[in-house]
């Protein structure tokens, strides 16, 4: 009946490029990686989170802070030096053309065991995600806006891939598709044609043109053969880079990374607690007599979390979250000109990264806030006096400055007015113990009719300026159920938790005995990708913490590869050093940047979420015991 309806919807219609498009802002990636040389500074080391804590604006930061951590960066490292074993890395060649029937005989070499009890996703699933992500970006943009697909072609098919296109086709507003051929070169107009001939020389052109017809048709027939066929574009750029929203970039990342994490139950959960690297500095003692006193810090960072899924249903609806498993780190900044903004960048992926070494130490340990059992978060004082009420905690005394509240009848700063006030005030009295006898001696035959008396209005107002005199604020009219900002002011109390209640911190997929952690940084600028793998040593963790170094422990002995003792040098630093490998940037615009970052994240969520015990050493799995278990 209603079907003839349809031919009146019009499908949405491709437009012309805009005009008078500001240029685009031009990508330029950060060049920030320190190299550490052979000489320590052991004065660093005595005093670095003094020296950290001395950083007040981002701009201060230099390489110097740095070198005083021991950073040491492998750029552009390889995917098999970024994950720890590379067996756990799917094979970059070999899933072309291959049917599911051939990706299920890979599932006895391809699945892992995984720490939940579990197996790791089957090579199916992996041959989706690659097609998926293999769908050209204006193919995929004609799906997410509903325009019908080119002559002759299907519509694509998205799958679980679909809110990663949807998000790419909202930054495409701001950012030229890098899969096309730049703008202007398509819009470029062809060259004019060459004069008409005369009437003299039509005839021999004429004749010309007619014998060269063929060779010229048969040209250009074999030239549009030759060429690739580009696809027609849906999108255009229309706004800068940087007057992008900062979300655009995050929801980006995030539905990408959630391509491969939830497969291996894990997902991005945004803290509900700011992360805070804490700096604490070592006990020191400004006189003999004092105390040793410390001081604490912390640089605050805008990155989100990958964390385990809970297994159980109770825990599921608690709303818990296991990890941090890794970081996820999109920034906003598109202005790399100078070494001080590059430095700026790498800080923040640097603290993205002790951060989530700090949250994964605490496993099994208890919160110990800073100013626990300290005298000056327990006792009360008010100015090092004697103590006692001050402000509204003197009932009576109303309070000064306070122009809500009336004058107290009497006082000799209203001058008239407060005379008129207590003239008035009086007068009211008498009014109302005039009444009130009068009202009490005629109502005596009735109980019910003395309580439906009421005294006068002026009689009301006057006793409601005497309870506010008093009180020095109006009474409210419903009782107050949380504390007020003054009495919440008042309170002397620790400083505010820096744990999330509802998360289990767990150091998943560190390796057993080992004396560091690696931590993984997923970082994102522009719309490119970066898989980092920093080494954090325990040692640093506790210097961090306020540890003392060890010369003032009398300890000059460290950890060598091989788990033994040797001898420290002279200036050398406790922990060794801060290894981290980047990978190179991949632009998940580009096909084949974006199944290549793919195969990192797949490689580094297996490696993180193996289970305990195998592939710790480097050496490759074996999948012996799953045999023995599937016969």
């Amino acid at each position: 009946m209603f079907g003839g309806l349809a031919n009146f919807v019009q499908s949405q219609t491709i437009g012309p490029p805009p005009k008078d498009v500001p240029p685009p802002t031009p990508i330029r990636l950060p060049q920030c990686n320190p190299q550490l040389t052979d000489a320590a500074d052991g004065e660093s080391e005595r005093n670095l989170v003094r020296f950290l804590q001395r950083l007040h604006r981002p701009g201060e930061l230099s390489e110097a802070h740095f070198a005083a951590l021991g950073v040491h960066v492998h750029t552009d490292a390889p995917a098999e030096d970024v994950v720890p074993n590379p067996s756990y890395l799917p094979s970059s060649s070999g899933w072309d053309g291959i049917d599911l029937d051939e990706a299920r005989r890979r599932d006895d070499t391809f699945r892992r065991r995984l720490s939940h009890g579990g197996k790791s996703p089957e090579a199916r699933v992996y041959l989706e995600r690659r097609a998926e992500l293999s769908v050209p970006n204006q193919a995929a943009f004609r799906t997410v806006r509903r325009i019908k697909p080119e002559p002759g072609e299907q519509p694509a098919r998205l799958g679980g891939s679909y809110e990663f296109f949807k998000q790419m086709e909202m930054m495409a507003a701001y950012w030229d598709d890098t899969s096309l051929p730049p703008l202007s070169t398509e819009n470029e107009e062809p060259p004019p044609l060459p004069p008409r001939p005369t009437d003299a020389s039509s005839e021999k052109s004429g004749q010309v043109g007619a014998a060269t017809a063929p060779e010229s048709n048969a040209r250009s027939e074999t030239d549009s053969s030759t060429k690739p066929k580009q696809p027609e574009r849906v999108t255009y750029r229309t706004h800068p880079g940087y007057q992008m929203p900062p979300e655009y970039r995050h929801n980006f990342i995030t539905a990408f990374v959630k391509l491969v994490a939830y497969d291996f139950a894990c997902n991005v959960v945004a803290p509900r607690v700011e992360p805070r690297l804490q700096l604490l500095s070592a006990p020191c003692k400004a006189s003999s007599k004092s105390p040793p006193s410390q001081m604490a810090s912390y640089f605050p960072s805008g990155c989100v979390f990958l964390c385990k899924l809970p297994t159980t249903r109770e825990d599921g609806r608690a709303g818990l979250a296991f990890g941090p498993v890794a970081a996820v780190s999109a920034r906003n900044t598109t202005n790399f000109n100078t070494a001080t903004e590059s430095n700026v960048d790498f800080g923040r992926e640097l603290v993205a990264a002790l951060i989530t070494a700090q949250h994964r130490a605490r496993e099994g340990k208890p919160e110990t806030r800073f100013g626990e059992g300290k005298w000056w978060a327990t006792e009360k004082r008010w100015g090092g006096g004697e103590g006692g009420p001050i402000g509204r905690e003197v009932d009576g005394d109303p309070v000064v400055g306070d122009k809500d509240a009336a004058a107290a009848p009497g006082s000799k700063e209203d001058g008239p007015a407060s005379s008129s006030s207590s003239s008035t005030s009086s007068a009211a009295s008498r009014s109302s113990s005039s009444s009130t006898s009068t009202s009490s001696s005629a109502s005596k035959p009735s109980s019910s009719s003395s309580s439906s008396v009421q005294p006068p209005p002026a009689v009301k107002q006057a006793q409601q300026q005497q309870q506010m005199a008093m009180r020095g604020q109006p009474a409210s009219k419903k009782p107050r159920k949380t504390m007020s900002i003054y009495d919440m002011y008042r309170m002397v109390r620790l400083p505010a938790s820096t744990w999330d209640r509802k998360t289990r911190y767990q150091a998943v997929g560190r390796a057993r005995g080992a004396g560091y952690d690696d931590v993984f940084v997923l970082s994102s600028l522009f719309h490119h990708l970066c898989v980092l793998r920093v080494r954090v040593p325990d040692r640093l963790l506790e210097v961090l913490g306020g540890a003392a170094p060890d010369d003032d422990d009398g300890n000059d002995n460290e950890e060598d590869g091989e788990g033994g003792q040797r001898k420290k040098k002279k200036g050398e630093r406790s922990w060794g050093k801060l290894e981290m490998w980047r990978s190179r940037w991949f632009d998940l615009f580009v096909v084949d940047e974006r199944l290549e970052a793919m195969r990192l994240l797949w490689g580094v969520m297996g490696w993180i979420m193996r289970k305990e015990g195998e592939g710790e050493a480097g050496e490759d799995v074996t999948m012996k015991d799953v045999v023995m278990k599937d016969v």
